[in-house]
């Protein structure tokens, strides 16, 4: 069985056992979470919500607040001598999906 689930105004295909990163929210490791966007639900039988699955809900586990990979962005300006570099990291939770309840 999977799912697809809304978190931080982005999208996620998840099936149980499975482990996503999303954007950071207020959770203490191992620290029991609930997605309630549920956008789809599907396995033996498909259920699309319009826009959500009534009833359906996705219950993960917080395994890690950490940061995702740096970003390098360089910006330059031809015959100007500007020249710009920054990094970006941007803070990530780690969720483990234990159960789905279509």
């Amino acid at each position: 069985m999977y799912a697809v689930i809304q978190a931080g105004g982005r999208q996620y295909k998840v099936a149980e056992g499975d482990t996503i990163s999303v954007d950071y929210f207020e959770a203490p490791v191992d620290a029991e979470v609930t997605f309630d966007r549920v956008l789809m639900t599907g396995g033996d039988a498909t259920n699309v919500g319009k826009p959500i699955v009534d009833g359906a809900s996705v219950v993960g586990t917080v395994v890690e607040q950490g940061r995702g990979p740096k970003h390098i962005i360089f910006k330059r300006r031809r015959r100007k001598d500007s020249r710009v570099k920054r990094g970006f990291r941007a803070h990530l939770t780690n969720v483990r999906i234990d159960k789905i309840i279509a």
